[in-house]
Parts: structure tokens; C-alpha cells; sequence
């Protein structure tokens, strides 16, 4: 089955939704049309899968990069910056996500909301542990996931160069001035 997802991934990724074939992802895949049909029912059966496989494939590569760190924000530092590599090595991830929102849009949107449930609990950590402002809300966690989303979009896809721990270091100053705790006891608005 990694195989055909693999495939399907690059398929999609070049050909979009609407011009990608079973059949030449079967052919990507080095795999008979016969194989397909044991995993799959059809092509909007395989494009479901990749989307949930993408999706878990960055949770999976973000909880490994944030497990080694201890406070918030480099927690978020790492998760960016894994982020950011990822998207670099899987471009596709862009128009197969976004193709989903027309072909799927449940799992569009439970790919969106599955990702901010799970930046929501680590500000919620961060909040609890005191390095964050009170009151951290669902809208945080979007706002955070929206601006890492344009950030792989601008550095990992549409630029050959990403620098992605400069990147994640300058969300990162960005994100420490604006829900960071404040010293002196003063709070934020």
C-alpha cells in the first residue's frame, strides 16, 4: 500500500485530481492495476488515503522533532521548522491538500482541524506551564497553523533555498511578542 500512496503522490502532486489515472499511478507504483483494487475502490478512495497519510506523516514528523524540547516556543520552533523540511521534500502536499477542499471536503477540513486540535493542545501546555499568555483559544491555534501553512508555501515550495531554521527563528521571535508571556508582570491585550 506505500507504494500505491507514494505513487498516487507524485501523480496528483504533477497532474491534479481531475488528469491523474489509476493506471499511472499503478505504473509509478511498479505494482499490477489488480494490487490497486486490494487497497483501494477507486481513485477518489486513494486520494482520501493520501490526504489522512499526508496529514499523519506531518503530525508523525513534527511529534518526533518537538518530543526532544521542553518549553513552548521551542516546541513550536521545531514543529515549524520540521514543517518547513517537510514541505520542501514534498511539495506535492500543497495542491493535493488543496485539491481535497473540492474532491473531499470532509477530509479537507478534518485534515485542518485535526492540525489545529493538536497546535491547540501544545499552546494549552504552554499556557499551563506559564510561558504563555492566559486565554490561548482555538483561534490561536488556527492563526498559528495559517501562518506556518504560507510560510512552507513561500520558503519550502516556491523557493529553491529555504533557510528553514531562520524561517522558524523569525516566526518564532514573532510568536514570543505576541502570546509570549510578558515580564515585569505586565500582560498583553
Amino acid at each position: 500500500m506505500r507504494k500505491l500512496l507514494d505513487a498516487a503522490a507524485l501523480e496528483f502532486g504533477e497532474r491534479g485530481f481531475h488528469e491523474a489515472s489509476i493506471s499511472a499511478i499503478t505504473r509509478r507504483a511498479g505494482t499490477a492495476l489488480g494490487s490497486f483494487y486490494t487497497y483501494f475502490d477507486s481513485k477518489d478512495a486513494v486520494f482520501r488515503a493520501l490526504v489522512k497519510d499526508m496529514s499523519a506523516q506531518v503530525a508523525s514528523h513534527a511529534g518526533e522533532a518537538v518530543r526532544a524540547e521542553t518549553g513552548a516556543f521551542e516546541i513550536e520552533r521545531a514543529a515549524l521548522h520540521t514543517f518547513l523540511d517537510f514541505a520542501r521534500e514534498h511539495k506535492e502536499i500543497y495542491r493535493i491538500i488543496d485539491e481535497a477542499e473540492f474532491v473531499d471536503p470532509a477530509v479537507f477540513r478534518e485534515h485542518y482541524e485535526t492540525t489545529a486540535a493538536r497546535i491547540l493542545d501544545r499552546l494549552r501546555k504552554g499556557e499551563a506551564e506559564g510561558e504563555l499568555r492566559e486565554g490561548m483559544e482555538e483561534a490561536h491555534a488556527w492563526a498559528l497553523m495559517g501562518m506556518n501553512v504560507f510560510l512552507g508555501l513561500r520558503y519550502s515550495v516556491w523557493s529553491k533555498n529555504c533557510d528553514a531554521e531562520r524561517i522558524a527563528k523569525l516566526a518564532n521571535t514573532m510568536l514570543r511578542d505576541g502570546i509570549g508571556r510578558k515580564t515585569g508582570g505586565e500582560e498583553g491585550p
